[in-house]
């Protein structure tokens, strides 16, 4: 395939994703979102391989800055620690490591926001779970249909596309609008 080919494949998702019913519960997402940071409670976000590197790229952004000047978002990535992820899913099992992080850091009113292009990804569903469990709401960012995740996004941002980069690449369009309009919405409170 060359660059052109590729060039006009992503456009074909991007402008698909325009009109897509589960691009537009983006706004959902950045409601609840606003909502959890507002009351003072954690945006927990998690992913796995690229969407590991997603997952601590939106937690950069809110926790650092994206577009303003602000007090610090309470945002934290659950890809991020290597000591957890390792210790757990050697001791314990790699199916519960980012679920025991929600036990951890989950209160009732946060947020768990689980990206993965299949939306089948194990450990990401059990963290729902847990978060369920604790009366905190979950946004997932999958590929087209959700996966068995769907079942379990209180919001599902789903991108009518089954290639891993491909939705990955709209993946990154989603996550910086929300967090241009999160860190709009929370600028001054």
């Amino acid at each position: 395939m060359s660059i052109l080919s590729y060039l006009e494949e992503s456009r074909r998702v991007i402008a698909a994703s325009e009109s897509h019913p589960g691009v537009q519960a983006v706004d959902g997402a950045v409601a609840l979102i606003i909502e959890a940071l507002a009351a003072g409670k954690a945006l927990l976000v998690c992913g796995n391989g690229g969407s590991a590197s997603d997952a601590m790229h939106i937690t950069g952004e809110l926790v650092g800055r994206f577009l303003k000047e602000r007090k610090a978002l309470n945002c934290i990535c659950l890809s991020s620690n290597a000591s957890v992820l390792t210790a757990w899913s050697n001791d314990y099992s790699f199916e519960t490591v980012f679920s025991r992080q929600v036990e951890a850091y989950g209160q009732a009113g946060g947020v768990v926001l689980g990206l993965s292009t299949s939306g089948n990804s194990a450990n990401i569903i059990k963290a729902f779970e847990t978060a369920h469990a604790l009366g905190m709401k979950t946004i997932g960012l999958t590929g087209e249909g959700g996966g068995a995740m769907a079942a379990h996004s209180d919001v599902l941002v789903d991108v009518p596309s089954r290639s891993t980069p491909l939705i990955q690449q709209v993946h990154i369009v989603l996550y910086h609008y929300i967090c241009e309009h999160v860190e709009a919405a929370m600028l001054g409170r």
